[in-house]
């Protein structure tokens, strides 16, 4: 597998997650103020903006771009390199262009010398700054050609190279070797950004020297700050500045033993399952911690020993003995910070057996009805039992837990946001989203899907994948479209990726014209085939219909429909196109009604009758034209005379304007 990624992102939208703290993530769901993945990206974007330190020679790199177009960026691992890429692009968002983060070694990504891979006024990433010599090899021969398609299409490109790599002579003067910011200056800008007074963190720490002995990469810093916050946030009144930095130092340390000790002194089932309900579900309300703790003891042991009510401990005894306490909200949380995370990954590594039962009580818990259990619990819970899987490299077990969770019976809508959920958090990590791009592909392409779990594909490709990945998640919903029955969702979902996107409408309709044309194919053409954006040239010096290639899809298409589906079925498309031509939108009406004329005579022994329903799919369009029905008629009488010199029985010059619209 690659160890370097990249994505196409269209407005920059998706959920990355470069820390080591919980990620809160949501999809779309009845709960309308539920956040979406592309919403937290854009967020996520908005506080790297606010929390970067202007790396050494940031400048340079700034300056370097606007003259050239690209910028290269070297710099050692951890100095900030991806952040300022990321930063730098985002100066030049503009109307016109999309962010893009280039894949040039994934299934189905274009290469980098591939004009198509980049619209006027892109963004574009390449981030191999983790790419062995052999990747580093192949992407440098494609950057020069890449590099003239960006110059000519007005984009901007930035490279993050592997550091110290060779780099060709032609291309030196597009390099810029970043350094680290001052690690004082990043803690107190992420400090300050988390809301901590400025006389705290402008005080001298013994702590805070200690850390910021020695070189950390900027995530290290960023990871010791929200250490801070978390600590503060835990505090009690009487602690300050010093104690925060001081839980948050210890927090950085090993804690194996120290969980191994506490597990080892907990010997009764009820206080190890107290103990994980904890750690998976640390900040719920305490309510929750005590069902959930019996769910889980009901899971594992499905018969326990009845101990009568009254003899049983509290949960504020319970809670001692595992370390943790129930705060003045009623919510509970461990007396150590970070001691939840230790805890988990102990019972994950040290209790293989107990891994399968955690996945059923997760499904449990999320669909409960108990009315603590608020969406950004069952999140947490999801996104960290999801963490260990992940941690562990067993990313095909998180899959087959999503797909097991969305075809659950019970609470289907909570399970599905769950499977979503898990499937979102493989598809993010820097590890294993590669392979659950994949997978998702193969579920898509070739697995016979349940009703259910095809609605969470679905929404996966088209909130998540295509946040971060818009080319494989517009081939993924073209999969599950070609396959639907009863719905239409995932057609709904290829139509909304394509919006305002020249360059996926291309790739689909490619796509389309080069497979086998089924109904379901065709079905997914005239939902797509929509005039207008295909006659607006957004900036670039030709529209989409304009372009060779897209007219040879265009004509292969229509020709499929006009040729195998009863008029009915693409009557409704047909009339859009011919009004859109009545109107001579940006002076395209001939090329239009050529493309109609020319796939109707492509329709061999049929094309008589494919001429005869296109001309009364106008005369009819002129009944219900939203313009001047003058218009219309001339369109119906010029489509009428092309008709007339494909079948070799008119002249070749068209009656002039004035003579059209006549009939009566």
């Amino acid at each position: 597998m690659s160890p370097y990624t990249s994505t196409r992102v269209e407005n920059l939208q998706g959920v990355t997650h470069t820390g080591s703290g919980d990620i809160y993530v949501g999809a779309h769901s009845p709960e309308s103020d539920r956040p979406t993945f592309r919403r937290i990206a854009e967020d996520e974007l908005r506080w790297l903006r606010r929390a970067l330190v202007a790396p050494e020679n940031m400048g340079k790199a700034r300056a370097t771009l606007a003259d050239t177009g690209t910028v290269i960026l070297d710099g050692t691992p951890g100095s900030g390199r991806t952040a300022a890429a990321r930063v730098l692009l985002r100066e030049y968002h503009q109307a016109g262009g999309v962010f893009h983060e280039l894949l040039p070694d994934e299934e189905d990504e274009l290469p980098l010398h591939d004009p198509a891979l980049v619209e006027n006024g892109d963004q574009l990433l390449l981030d191999l700054s983790a790419a062995d010599d052999t990747q580093w090899s192949t992407a440098r021969a494609g950057l020069s050609a890449l590099r003239r398609t960006v110059h000519e299409q007005d984009a901007h490109l930035v490279v993050v190279m592997p550091h110290d790599a060779t780099l060709d002579p032609g291309l030196q003067h597009c390099r810029v070797e970043i350094g680290p910011p001052d690690g004082r200056h990043v803690l107190r800008r992420h400090l300050r950004l988390h809301g901590l007074p400025y006389e705290h963190y402008m005080r001298h720490d013994v702590s805070v020297e200690e850390f910021l002995d020695e070189p950390r990469p900027m995530r290290e810093i960023a990871d010791f700050a929200d250490l801070v916050r978390r600590a503060r946030e835990s505090a009690r009144p009487d602690e300050g500045f010093a104690q925060w930095c001081l839980a948050a130092t210890r927090a950085r340390n090993d804690r194996r033993r120290e969980v191994a000790r506490l597990v080892a002194g907990l010997r009764e089932a009820p206080q190890r399952a107290l103990l994980i309900a904890v750690s998976l579900l640390h900040g719920a309300h305490a309510d929750v911690i005590h069902c959930a703790a019996r769910l889980l003891l009901g899971t594992v042991d499905p018969s326990p020993e009845e101990v009568p009510l009254l003899r049983h401990k509290d949960l504020a005894q319970r809670l001692d003995e595992v370390s943790a306490r129930t705060g003045p909200d009623g919510h509970v949380r461990f007396t150590e910070l970070a001691l939840d995370s230790a805890v988990r990954a102990h019972f994950w590594d040290h209790m293989p057996d107990l891994r399968p039962h955690l996945g059923t009580w997760a499904a449990d818990v999320v669909s409960s009805t108990e009315p603590h259990v608020t969406r950004a619990v069952r999140d947490d819970l999801v996104t960290r039992l999801a963490g260990q899987y992940l941690r562990t490299g067993r990313a095909e077990g998180l899959a087959s837990l999503a797909e097991r969770w969305s075809s659950g019976a019970a609470s289907r809508t909570r399970l599905e946001a769950a499977a979503v959920l898990a499937l979102a958090c493989g598809l993010n990590d820097p590890a294993h989203g590669r392979e659950f791009r994949e997978r998702i592909y193969q579920w898509c392409a070739y697995r016979r899907l349940t009703e259910h779990f095809a609605q969470v594909l679905v929404q996966v490709c088209a909130d998540v994948l295509a946040a971060s990945h818009p080319d494989q998640a517009l081939l993924r919903l073209y999969y599950l479209a070609r396959r639907e029955r009863g719905t239409t969702r995932a057609l709904q979902a290829v139509k909304v990726l394509v919006v305002g996107s020249r360059r996926l409408r291309r790739r689909l309709l490619d796509r389309l014209a080069r497979s086998a044309l089924s109904p379901s194919d065709l079905e997914i053409f005239l939902g797509v085939c929509d005039p207008e954006p295909l006659t607006d040239p957004s900036g670039s010096p030709r529209a989409l219909v304009e372009e060779s290639g897209v007219q040879r899809s265009l004509t292969t298409c229509w020709q499929a429909v006009l040729a195998d589906l009863p008029r009915p079925t693409w009557q409704p498309q047909a009339e859009h196109w011919l009004h859109w031509a009545a109107e001579d939108a940006g002076g395209l009406r001939d090329v239009l009604l050529d493309l109609l004329v020319g796939a109707a005579e492509r329709c061999g022994d049929g094309r008589g009758e494919a001429f005869a329903a296109l001309y009364a799919s106008a005369r009819e369009a002129e009944r219900t034209a939203p313009g001047a029905p003058t218009r219309s008629a001339e369109a119906t009488e010029l489509l009428l005379h092309k008709i007339s010199v494909a079948q070799g029985i008119g002249p070749a010059t068209p009656p002039p304007a004035s003579a059209r619209g006549t009939r009566p």
